[in-house]
């Protein structure tokens, strides 16, 4: 749930800033990115039209995963984005690819404008205590070979890592303990965090220093996924800890987001920018 000056600003247009006459201003988000998964279908069948409607909604900023983006031409999306004022400040890449295909990975980052990479997702074979153990010395190495390409490294969470706990340890925690914290920061998927159940600002508070991004999706009273500010998270109150943490990228998510696919990511871009907190 948004809070009451975002609900005022965005249902009676007072301006801007959507304050009331001698209000204190609030704080705000800054540039608000959308994750291209989000709009995979889209993307894939036009990349620049999609990329025009993104940008016309007022996104200034992508994050770059699915949608076959990794085998397009990257100088063309380079060039798109530059024409509509769109940085890239991180795209998705598989372990796999990380794994066989590094060189080529730094190589599509640089070309888009990213300065780090995300690990976005983990399959079944990994989700076991060895393969966990097995898989984590590999983000560590991945993080130093980004750091001499001058590019950072940080994974992407969704909910296993939090439910699966080998020993009554879980993945997440694993993950944590096993990681050089200056190299592997955290891209935290706010909704499937609290889909795990975890306590999100404790979690936040805990993490402060090595939180790279967000990924902001909503959830409805039976958890479904819906666009932000279709649902019931009090997003404000997660935001107002940006002071301790100094989270910089905000990008919308919504893996599940219904077709046309544009009006969803519509809605949840205005509730971000009218949010207040």
């Amino acid at each position: 749930m948004i809070d009451r000056r975002s609900l005022i600003g965005a249902g009676l247009g007072l301006g801007a800033a959507g304050f009331l006459p001698g209000e204190a201003q609030a704080a705000q988000l800054g540039p608000i990115g959308l994750q291209l998964y989000t709009i995979r279908e889209l993307f894939a069948a036009d990349p620049v039209k999609t990329l025009e409607a993104v940008a016309n909604i007022g996104y200034r900023e992508i994050e770059y995963g699915g949608g076959g983006y990794d085998a397009m031409d990257h100088a063309m999306l380079r060039r798109t984005q530059d024409r509509l004022g769109l940085k890239a400040p991180s795209i998705h890449v598989p372990y796999e690819s990380l794994r066989d295909k590094f060189d080529q990975s730094v190589a599509m980052a640089k070309t888009l404008g990213a300065d780090t990479v995300i690990l976005p997702y983990m399959t079944d074979e990994h989700r076991t205590e060895a393969g966990w153990n097995a898989a984590l010395p590999n983000f560590n190495r991945f993080a130093q070979g980004l750091k001499k390409a001058g590019l950072g490294f940080a994974y992407h969470n969704h909910d296993f890592e939090f439910t699966v706990k080998p020993g009554g340890v879980s993945l997440y925690e694993r993950l944590l303990k096993a990681t050089d914290p200056r190299l592997v920061k955290l891209e935290i998927d706010l909704y499937w965090a609290l889909h795990a159940g975890e306590d999100v600002k404790a979690l936040i508070r805990r993490l402060a220093g090595r939180i790279y991004a967000y990924h902001v999706k909503d959830a409805r009273a039976d958890g479904s996924m819906t666009a932000v500010g279709a649902g019931q998270t009090d997003f404000a109150s997660i935001f107002k800890l940006n002071g301790l943490v100094g989270v910089k990228h905000f990008y919308v998510e919504n893996d599940q987001a219904p077709a046309p696919y544009l009006p969803d990511i519509t809605t949840s871009y205005r509730t971000l920018r009218a949010l207040r907190f």
